[in-house]
């Protein structure tokens, strides 16, 4: 049995988590995520139902803050522990922050993942990421300079400065930027998953950078902001916005050529796969150690490295030439 909750946090957020009695037998396990109403994070509930579907005493609970904050999440985080739910997977806003809300409720029998943004090892007892981190940094960086055979000014426009994700794939990118001779990184500046904000700085960023030719947003609510922002500004052909977006949210730039390609996982698949691993270490069906494989269902399995974190799938790029084919996908 398998029900989808969307719940908005609130002062009263121990008020706004109710629920309708699950069968005794079922697991409840919430997927936390940054915050409610980004569509990457609507994708990967999706993908948790197909898998509470498929395992069948399975009752997800679908929650985050209302805006991109340590403290929103520490909210959802006590709230749930005082629900007593058997996992919390969760897509960390701060990886240290949330640590001793976590450590609680481990303490407390809960079993704790994090995914796609992770939690410091000592609060969760593994950590997903959506595909390998130097692949990412890599693809990032290559999709914009793979546009630019001469070499120009690009800048990042970021989540959050506190989101691990985010940084880490930064870091990355900046370790392979020497591979890519003529590509001058400008700056780096954070919209905080927030579309106006984000817009705001696109603007920002081709201001003070007349000769800005790419902005790298790996966020899909920054790449989406930033190509409008782009589209706005009349600066189409001169800007390319690249970066780590949904399909069926950047088909319209794709076609605008504010932007010449993207990349992403499939989200459906990282909540599936986040969901499976929480349900077979909270079963005890798996353990998270080094070295260990944890399955994932139909995405395989998961090898842990010497921090119990493991890699799902290489990130996909889109372009004209298959985003029809995707778009409404997700």
């Amino acid at each position: 049995m398998s029900m989808l909750k969307r719940l908005l946090v609130t002062a009263s957020i121990g008020a706004a988590l109710i629920a309708s009695p699950a069968a005794a037998q079922d697991k409840r396990i919430a997927l936390v995520v940054k915050a409610l109403g980004i569509g990457f994070f609507e994708a990967a509930a999706k993908g948790a139902e197909e898998a509470a579907a498929e395992l069948g005493d399975v009752e997800i609970i679908y929650t985050g803050p209302t805006d991109t904050t340590a403290e929103g999440q520490i909210e959802v985080i006590n709230a749930l522990i005082a629900q007593k739910v058997d996992a919390i997977a969760i897509s960390a806003n701060d990886q240290d922050a949330l640590v001793p809300a976590l450590k609680k409720a481990m303490d407390r029998g809960i079993t704790v993942i994090s995914w796609d943004s992770g939690v410091a090892p000592e609060g969760r007892e593994m950590h997903l990421n959506p595909s390998s981190n130097p692949l990412i940094g890599n693809m990032i960086i290559k999709l914009a300079a793979d546009n630019l055979p001469d070499g120009g000014d690009v800048a990042v426009l970021s989540a959050s400065a506190t989101a691990t994700n985010q940084n880490t794939w930064i870091e990355e990118m900046n370790k392979v930027l020497p591979d890519y001779p003529g590509i001058n990184v400008v700056a780096t500046v954070y919209g905080d998953d927030l579309a106006d904000k984000s817009y705001r700085e696109a603007q920002g960023l081709m201001a003070s950078y007349p000769d800005l030719k790419a902005i790298i947003a790996p966020t899909s609510v920054g790449i989406v902001a930033a190509a409008q922002a782009v589209e706005d500004a009349g600066r189409v052909g001169e800007i390319n916005v690249t970066g780590l977006g949904l399909p069926s949210e950047m088909a319209g730039a794709v076609e605008s050529g504010a932007s010449k390609s993207f990349a992403i996982w499939n989200p459906i698949d990282l909540g599936y796969a986040a969901t499976m691993i929480a349900y077979n270490l909270a079963t005890d069906q798996a353990t998270a150690e080094p070295g260990a494989s944890i399955p994932m269902g139909r995405m395989g399995e998961v090898t842990l490295d010497d921090t119990n974190a493991g890699a799902m799938a290489d990130p996909f790029v889109y372009d004209a030439s298959n985003i029809e084919e995707f778009k409404s996908i997700f």
